[in-house]
């Protein structure tokens, strides 16, 4: 990963939450993800059959797009007395923090009652929880964005999005290492050129390979894994409610925290408070 150190322009709350973002970055991804046995296999089976990774691939295009046209900045707005979002990229990082908070809480909420009613249909319920899991999800990182003063709209931020689903969505501590890297040379490049730049330059940069890398059909295929292995128990009958309720709520909840550890570190470094040097 980049190096990082603190500028003396850091107040004590922002340096405690830069400890709290490098502990996120070193965790190791929810046992989750990992926890399926041999006997769960035939079930993980069916469920990649109700939702392969193309149809997770086609999710992201268009619950990328959806998502980018439900995400509302009036909240946000009248939340933080603002009168434009971009006002809060360089207002206060605890005042931004108060407003993510909110947005996480509607999100957990919104998953965990979403995932409930999908999971009573069992693996019929999976084809359109899914793509509404993944909507969701993407919606929660561009309304967190919005928080930190980023509006996530160019080809740039596309990708900074992606990656940090990928961050969220990693089944191993190697694939957050991977996420985690592209998101950091992001921040770095951030302090230093406009995201036009940043795109024009992107084939000459160190991170040009790690955004290649988490391209859409790489991220569809880690979320098929991640999503599949949460699902599996969903599958079975009785249980399919409270699974389906208490996996989506840990699959949101793990995006949510993905995207304001990734937008604290952005607004940290755009506000020259962190500055994040080459690998």
């Amino acid at each position: 990963m980049n190096k990082k150190k603190i500028t003396d322009l850091i107040s004590l709350y922002e340096k405690i939450q830069f400890n709290e973002i490098v502990k996120w970055e070193e965790m190791t991804p929810g046992v989750v993800a990992q926890s399926l046995n041999f006997a769960m296999k035939p079930v993980t089976w069916v469920v990649q059959q109700v939702i392969p990774q193309k149809a997770i691939k086609g999710a992201l295009v268009a619950s990328n797009w959806l998502a980018e046209g439900l995400t509302d900045s009036k909240d946000i707005m009248r939340d933080g007395k603002i009168s434009s979002i971009q006002e809060l990229r360089h207002k206060d990082l605890e005042l931004s923090d108060r407003l993510a908070n909110g947005v996480h809480n509607w999100a957990n909420a919104i998953a965990t009652a979403e995932g409930g009613a999908a999971g009573f249909f069992g693996v019929a319920g999976m084809a359109i929880d899914v793509p509404t899991l993944i909507t969701l999800g993407l919606r929660t990182i561009h309304k967190i964005g919005l928080c930190y003063g980023y509006e996530c709209k160019t080809e740039a931020d596309q990708q900074y999005v992606y990656a940090i689903m990928a961050a969220a969505g990693a089944n191993t501590i190697q694939e957050k290492a991977v996420s985690v890297t592209t998101l950091q040379a992001m921040n770095r490049t951030i302090a230093t050129m406009t995201w036009k730049e940043m795109a024009e330059t992107a084939a000459t940069k160190k991170y040009g390979m790690e955004v290649a890398i988490l391209g859409i059909k790489k991220l569809a295929k880690q979320l098929g894994i991640n999503i599949t292995k949460r699902k599996a128990s969903q599958a079975i009958p009785i249980i399919g409610t409270a699974v389906g309720a208490a996996m989506n709520l840990a699959f949101i909840n793990d995006v949510a925290w993905a995207a304001r550890r990734s937008f604290q570190e952005r607004w940290l470094a755009d506000n020259g408070k962190i500055i994040i040097s080459e690998p």
